[in-house]
C-alpha cells in the first residue's frame, strides 16, 4: 500500500509539472481539437492561433471569427505561396469546413490571428477565446501557448524534456 501511495504521489507531481494541453470542444457537428498558439516576443502586436476542426455533419459550416480578451481583433487568415513569395490574407468570408472534412489550422497555412495584442503570449500559459461559426454559433476554447517557433502543440513538438517528434 505504501508503494502505491508513493507511486501515486510521483505521478501526480509529474503531471503538475507538465504543460497543460488544451481540451477538445464540440459544438453541434463540429469538433475543435488541440487549440494552441505560439508565444510572442515582448512588444509584438499580433499572434497566431492553430487547431483542427472536424465537421461530422452533413452540412458545411464556416469559422467566421471570434473574440478574446488578449487582443482587440480576432481574424481568420490563410498563408500561401505565390511565385516563391509567402502571402498572408484575411479570409473575409471565413474558413469553410465541408461535411466530413477535417481542416487543420497550422503554421504556414490556415490560422487565426490575434490582432492588437494587449499582452505578451508566454509559453506555458493558456488564453481563452470564443470562436464564432456561421451555423453552429459560438463556442469557448482555451489555447495552450507553446514556444515561439513551435510547429505543433505539446510534447509532440519536441518541447518536453527528452521530447521527440512523432
Amino acid at each position: 500500500m505504501k508503494r502505491f501511495a508513493i507511486a501515486a504521489t510521483a505521478v501526480l507531481a509529474l503531471s503538475l509539472t507538465m504543460p497543460a494541453s488544451a481540451e477538445d470542444v464540440t459544438i453541434g457537428t463540429l469538433k475543435i481539437s488541440a487549440p494552441w498558439a505560439r508565444a510572442t516576443p515582448k512588444g509584438a502586436g499580433v499572434g497566431g492561433g492553430y487547431m483542427t476542426i472536424t465537421n461530422t455533419g452533413s452540412a458545411p459550416d464556416r469559422l467566421i471569427g471570434g473574440v478574446t480578451e488578449i487582443s482587440s481583433r480576432f481574424e481568420v487568415h490563410e498563408m500561401s505561396m505565390d511565385n516563391g513569395v509567402m502571402k498572408m490574407r484575411e479570409l473575409a468570408q471565413g474558413l469553410e469546413i465541408k461535411p466530413g472534412q477535417k481542416v487543420e489550422l497550422k503554421p504556414g497555412g490556415y490560422h487565426v490571428m490575434f490582432m492588437g495584442l494587449k499582452q505578451q503570449l508566454m509559453q506555458g500559459q493558456t488564453i481563452k477565446a470564443t470562436l464564432q461559426f456561421e451555423k453552429a454559433g459560438k463556442v469557448d476554447a482555451s489555447f495552450t501557448i507553446e514556444g515561439v517557433g513551435a510547429q505543433s502543440p505539446g510534447p509532440a513538438a519536441g518541447h518536453a524534456p527528452g521530447g521527440m517528434k512523432h
